[in-house]
């Protein structure tokens, strides 16, 4: 019931243009929490959020282009929207765009860039990185579940 209500909540919310309420619904479709898991709503609503400049719905929607998860996979996309999150000190998207680098995805292997990088991500890191390294694992199904 609470989360129906949630969902009510963030759905109003979402509607009237609020980036973080069309992040959080975006993410209640990747969780499936009061709905069913969609990929394609997901995108729709981190790609709202995304367009507003909010970094957390920059660097989802470009998980979902570097997994081509409710996307055609686009690794060039996702590396974008990594260099968007980042620039806003976004430590989880710096982890990602770093890794972008190291492994030349999406963008030329540049190992200064992910020195760079991995230095300003340490001093941020937290949950959010975590949760970026985290969420591959959760589209391949490895983690499905969990806490349900």
């Amino acid at each position: 019931q609470d989360e129906e209500e949630a969902v009510k909540l963030y759905t109003q919310a979402a509607e009237q243009g609020d980036a973080r309420a069309q992040h959080d619904f975006g993410r209640c479709y990747v969780t499936g929490n009061g709905t069913a898991h969609d990929e394609k709503k997901e995108v729709k609503f981190f790609r709202k959020a995304a367009k507003q400049g909010l970094a957390h719905a920059q660097l989802d929607l470009g998980l979902c282009f570097a997994e081509g998860a409710g996307v055609v996979q686009d690794e060039e996309e996702a590396a974008k929207l990594y260099t968007q999150a980042a620039d806003q000190g976004l430590a989880a998207a710096q982890h990602m765009l770093g890794t972008s680098y190291a492994h030349g995805k999406g963008l030329a292997q540049n190992d200064e860039a992910v020195a760079r990088l991995s230095l300003h991500a340490s001093g941020r890191a937290g949950p959010r990185a975590e949760s970026a390294r985290a969420r591959p694992l959760l589209r391949r199904g490895q983690g499905r579940g969990v806490g349900r």
